[in-house]
């Protein structure tokens, strides 16, 4: 148990405020003026002995005076320290790198993973990391990062939650809250005390490859699901010293989700549309991509923000070119610090300065002094350079010894980073709480992530009731997605870009429909190639195969870097159904008297008209996890069907991009639309006076707002 509840601070101490602060300090001392390595640390043991502890040191002083007291003592060096952020592999490369360069922070990437990849594995190597941190004259703690986006996808055995686009398709922010507690607590148990979690824009085209990190299209629903950061923080980030909570991060800001297609990531593998530009109006910015930040900061109090690696052009400022985020002053500082009153800190993206155009260096290539002057003077605090912390420290100093970034800018920047550390309590208790670790992956935690799943299922269409399904008879299950834990789980599980196959802790949908239809005769073929005649039902799972950003986008690079792959690419994403899964639904759905299809997918995907009307019932169930017994629960209604599309659902894709509110909206099912298997004749009724007008598209597009003002009125109860 911790002894001492560390409070977020509400004001920032900037020169005289900090003054006083230190007098206060020297009061409450006795007058101390102990130079720095003559005291012992409360906690640390990294004293050195004389039985005198620095004021920093002491938790009983508030955390605004003990910040202020450290930074009085740290020089140039430890303050640049503290602004940069390694990787891990680096460091393990290096074990003098995290002392050396006074590291601030390291970070596991995307499958950047120890061996064995347990939780005993995680934690022993983090408190290495830290013990090398804490023998550094000031022994200031280390803070640790990973991408638990949807539970810990690093670690292996830890609980897979579905991935946000599932999650908000639940309307459920309590249950969204709960999911993120245990992803914190899984997290925070193995080591890392910091996630880089939740993203919080509202995709607005579907051929991102990143639409499933999204809540919804929605900035409402996204502000709605902002609990997670409840979850992972704590309430208002005032737990953050418990062994169950970590430091959340809002992300990308912003704009990530409104970058037009044709405008990605330049380069030999190109992306169409992540890391691209948002050729926008400044109303338009605020109202997609800018509001959801407000309630994130000043209701949730998130502790970090993380730029995105894309620009913005005004398209209502003429010859207003476009600005990377990263160098964005007026967004990251006049906006986000001073506008809604951020007082946690920026960290910059994987490498994200290095994106800024250097106006002296034509190729724009590495790391030069201009681009991190930019970055600093903008407002980015912490620096994730996962390759180049020592050059980029090096440049920093440089900097700010020529005058060209001001010492006030670097206190402030370190004072955002210490305040965390000391919220997080690791001065007092640096090393992990291993006490959390038998509950990683445990039945209470994928519990939840069951019942998550099956809030996420979203009904598209039942024709005839054919959902729920009787759990008797002879079943056909047939499809690609049917038993892949890797398919289901998506992108970030175990590796950055997720793997077909990858086998996880958890249990396939296959695996969850043997179990609901105990007595039932249950066959599964994958190509649909053993005989289908004489069967009941069919249930056929299709969807996309595992992508991340940059390659998940429509039209994008091919993927082949994953040893498993044997060096063969996969396919492009197209956001249709593959020849083998079309093969598959009209193969089972034109023999058997029943057909459910679900769809296994980070986005809504194109589906021929024609094979729509062999279908019985087609469910969108996302990217659902570890447990695939939540989807079979909503089939075989142990559940009801409750979701709600958090995304339009096109025709085509050519309809990209597509949105509620658009002229001339003529999905294939609205934002909002989602049938129901319990008692909601409200509900009901909408539903069944939109597949009325299926070929009136103007009385479609005003009952598709029927559905958002019902949304909206829930919002507010």
């Amino acid at each position: 148990m911790r002894t001492i509840r560390s409070v977020r601070p509400r004001h920032r101490l900037a020169g005289g405020a900090a003054a006083a602060v230190l007098a206060a300090v020297t009061l409450a001392t006795g007058g101390c003026s102990t130079s720095p390595g003559t005291g012992t640390s409360t906690g640390t043991g990294t004293g050195t002995g004389t039985g005198t502890a620095l004021p920093y040191e002491n938790p009983r002083l508030p955390i605004e005076a003990r910040v202020a007291d450290l930074l009085s003592r740290m020089t140039p060096a430890e303050k640049i320290g503290q602004m940069t952020q390694a990787e891990r592999a680096r460091a393990v490369s290096d074990p003098t790198l995290v002392a050396s360069q006074n590291l601030g922070s390291l970070l596991s990437g995307g499958g950047s993973t120890p061996t064995p990849n347990t939780p005993t594995a995680w934690a022993d190597l983090i408190d290495s990391f830290q013990r090398e941190a804490l023998s550094t004259r000031l022994h200031i703690p280390l803070l640790y990062g990973i991408d638990t986006v949807h539970g810990d996808g690093n670690l292996y055995g830890a609980t897979v939650f579905p991935h946000n686009i599932g999650l908000g398709a639940t309307r459920d922010p309590q249950l969204v809250e709960r999911v993120e507690h245990i992803a914190g607590a899984e997290t925070r148990a193995s080591g890392p005390q910091w996630v880089f979690a939740p993203c919080i824009c509202a995709a607005q085209d579907d051929r991102w490859g990143r639409t499933y990190e999204s809540f919804g299209e929605n900035p409402l629903l996204v502000e709605r699901m902002e609990t997670a950061i409840d979850g992972f923080q704590g309430n208002g980030g005032e737990d953050l010293s418990r062994p169950d909570r970590v430091l959340a991060t809002a992300k990308h800001y912003a704009g990530d989700g409104l970058t037009r297609y044709g405008t990605g990531k330049p380069g030999p593998d190109a992306y169409p549309i992540d890391q691209g530009v948002d050729i926008v109006d400044h109303p338009t910015f605020r109202s997609k991509a800018l509001q959801q930040y407000a309630p994130a900061v000043q209701q949730h109090h998130v502790g970090s923000v993380m730029p995105s690696f894309s620009s913005v052009q005004w398209a209502d400022v003429p010859g207003a070119p476009p600005v990377k985020m990263h160098a964005d002053q007026e967004l990251i500082t006049g906006v986000l610090k001073n506008s809604f009153g951020f007082h946690g800190f920026v960290i910059s993206d994987w490498e994200g300065i290095h994106q800024i155009p250097d106006p002296s260096d034509a190729t724009n290539s590495g790391l030069t002094a201009y681009k991190v002057r930019t970055g600093v003077n903008a407002g980015i605090d912490m620096f994730m350079e996962p390759n180049t912390a020592p050059q980029f420290a090096q440049l920093l100093a440089a900097e700010v010894a020529a005058g060209r970034v001001p010492p006030n800018r670097i206190d402030d920047a370190v004072r955002r980073i210490l305040t965390a550390k000391f919220e997080l309590g690791l001065f007092e208790h640096p090393f992990t709480d291993r006490s959390g670790i038998p509950q990683i992956g445990s039945a209470e935690h994928r519990a939840v992530a069951r019942q998550a799943v099956a809030a996420s299922q979203v009904l598209l269409r039942n024709t005839g009731n054919a959902l729920p399904l009787k759990s008797s008879g002879k079943i056909y299950v047939a499809g690609s997605n049917a038993d892949d834990l890797g398919n289901q789980a998506g992108g970030w599980t175990t590796t950055w870009q997720g793997e077909s196959g990858r086998t996880i802790p958890g249990t396939t949908i296959l695996r969850g429909i043997q179990d609901a239809a105990k007595h039932a005769t249950v066959t599964y073929s994958k190509d649909a190639s053993a005989p289908v005649t004489g069967y009941d039902t069919g249930i056929v799972v299709v969807g996309e195969t595992p992508y991340a950003e940059g390659y998940g986008d429509v039209g994008g690079p091919l993927w082949a870097d994953d040893p498993n792959d044997h060096g063969a690419p996969r396919p492009q994403k197209t956001m249709q159904l593959s020849g083998a899964d079309r093969h598959a639904v009209d193969t089972v759905c034109t023999q058997v008297k029943t057909c459910v299809v679900s769809v296994v997918s980070g986005r809504p995907l194109q589906l021929d008209p024609q094979q729509l009307g062999e279908i019985d019932a087609l469910v969108a169930s996302w990217l659902p996890g570890s447990e695939g017994e939540g989807v079979a629960d909503v089939l075989f209604g142990t559940r009801p069907f409750t979701g709600k599309l958090p995304m339009t659902w096109p025709r085509t894709v050519a309809q990209e991009p597509i949105n509620l509110g658009d002229a001339n909206y003529d999905p294939l099912y609205p934002y909002g639309w989602g049938l129901t298997t319990q008692d909601d004749d409200a509900r009901r009724s909408a539903e069944q006076a939109f597949l009325a007008a299926q070929d009136q598209p103007a009385q479609r597009a005003a009952l598709a707002s029927t559905f958002a003002r019902q949304e909206a009125a829930s919002a507010t109860r």
